[in-house]
């Protein structure tokens, strides 16, 4: 299976609810940026977000994706018409909204998980830690990390993994270790590969999931973006998952949930 098959899957009803009877009721239009103290790293974060009943699917995506327009454009429309958009995020945050509100990561999920309340850095080292955990990773392991983030950079060390960093937009870590730019690179190096929901918007999720069946090695997904498109891949190329549907931890400073899937 690959984004494409499943969109078609669901467009063909075969995950319950007809995606034409249900409609997507808010839309919004996300950008926001991030800078822990003591980092010189500026995070920079487009997302769009689509409501279907309970549920809220969430696309990251590079500012020349869409525009501010985009929630206009999409309240009110039917999940059907948003999965045949032209634009990949939008096609992606209406897959999520739609798994999302049929297959409830509370009721599928192996376990939920709380990150404690506290401040912005306080609560990605709690949530990275939690990631590198369910990565399983082994002392010496190489772990391609395809979307780097810092605090997990530091977990994936902290947890006796060799981190191979891989980002199309950041050139070092915090640590001044460069960041290849070629997942191609990382993916033949590692032993194991944890990747962020981003690839689904970027259109490299498909590529890394069957390398990673190629090469028999495991994928753990931490997902923000997508999170419930995900777990549709979960037992099916993606080894673990740790979902963070919105709202996220770094809008809020008092608890959130992770939901395991390992």
């Amino acid at each position: 299976m690959n984004l494409i098959r499943l969109q078609e899957a669901i467009l063909r009803k075969e995950f319950g609810p007809d995606p034409e009877a249900l409609t997507v009721t808010g839309a919004v239009s996300m950008y926001q940026t991030t800078q822990f103290p003591g980092s010189s790293v500026k995070y920079h974060n487009h997302y769009v977000l689509l409501r279907v009943e309970e549920a809220f699917g969430a696309c990251s995506h590079m500012p020349e994706q869409l525009t501010r327009e985009v929630a206009e454009q999409c309240s009110g429309r039917s999940v059907a018409q948003l999965l045949q958009d032209h634009r990949l995020p939008v096609r992606i945050a209406a897959m999520d909204a739609y798994l999302g509100a049929v297959r409830p990561h509370r009721t599928n999920c192996k376990a939920v998980i709380g990150i404690k309340p506290g401040t912005p850095l306080e609560k990605a080292k709690q949530r990275d830690l939690h990631i590198a955990d369910t990565a399983r990773i082994a002392s010496g392991s190489r772990i391609a990390l395809i979307g780097v983030v810092n605090p997990l950079v530091e977990a994936i060390v902290q947890r006796g993994g060799i981190c191979l960093p891989c980002d199309l937009q950041m050139e070092h870590t915090q640590w001044g270790q460069p960041v290849e730019k070629d997942m191609n690179i990382v993916l033949e190096q590692a032993d194991g590969v944890v990747c962020t929901g981003m690839t689904l918007s970027n259109g490299s999720f498909d590529l890394i999931l069957e390398k990673v069946k190629q090469r028999g090695i495991p994928l753990t997904v931490y997902a923000q973006t997508g999170s419930a498109v995900v777990a549709a891949f979960y037992g099916k190329g993606v080894s673990a998952l740790v979902a963070e549907p919105f709202p996220f931890t770094q809008f809020s400073g008092g608890t959130s949930e992770l939901f395991i899937y390992d």
